[in-house]
C-alpha cells in the first residue's frame, strides 16, 4: 500500500529518534554494569530493548507503506558521566519523543491513516511510561540523596 511520503518521512524521523536512544540507552546500561550498578545495569538495558520494539515497528510499517527505512541516520547522543546526568538526558530524550509522538499522530490523522495512527498511540503509551520511570528513579535521588540511593542498586 503505497503510503504517504510526509508520514513515511516521519516516521523515517521517529526512526532516527528510537535508533539513537537504543544507544544512548545501552552505553548508560553498560557503564552502570560497569559501575557494579546491576538494577541500573538492568533498568537502562530493559529501555533499550523497548526502543528497539519501537524501531522494529517503525521499520514494518515504513516498508509496509512502501518506504524504505532509514537505519543510517543517528541523532546526536548525550551519555551522561554520572547517574543523575544520565536520568536528565534521558528524560530530555523522552520528551522530545513524546512531543514528536504527539505531531506524527496528528499527521497520520490528517492524511487518514489511522493504522499508522493506532501503531503511533502505543508507542506514545511506552514513551509516557519510560518518562514515569525516569522521574521515580529522580525522585528517589532526591528523597535518598545519591549516596544512599546508589547503595540499592547492586
Amino acid at each position: 500500500m503505497k503510503g504517504n511520503t510526509q508520514l513515511i518521512a516521519t516516521l523515517n524521523d521517529l526512526l532516527a529518534d528510537e535508533l539513537t536512544a537504543v544507544s544512548q540507552y545501552m552505553v548508560h546500561s553498560e557503564m552502570c554494569a560497569d559501575w557494579g550498578y546491576e538494577k541500573l545495569h538492568k533498568h537502562f538495558e530493559k529501555r533499550a530493548i523497548d526502543e528497539m520494539k519501537h524501531a522494529e515497528s517503525l521499520i514494518g510499517r515504513i516498508l509496509f507503506l512502501e518506504g524504505t527505512p532509514v537505519v543510517s541516520k543517528l541523532n546526536p547522543m548525550h551519555i551522561g558521566a554520572e547517574i543523575p546526568k544520565m536520568l536528565a538526558f534521558d528524560h530530555g530524550a523522552e520528551m522530545v519523543a513524546v512531543k514528536a509522538y504527539n505531531k506524527a499522530i496528528e499527521l497520520a490523522g490528517k492524511v487518514l491513516d489511522f493504522a499508522t495512527r493506532e501503531l503511533l498511540e502505543k508507542i506514545l503509551k511506552d514513551e509516557d511510561t519510560h518518562i514515569d520511570q525516569i522521574e521515580a528513579l529522580q525522585s528517589q535521588i532526591d528523597q535518598m540523596t545519591l549516596p544512599i540511593f546508589l547503595t540499592n542498586q547492586f
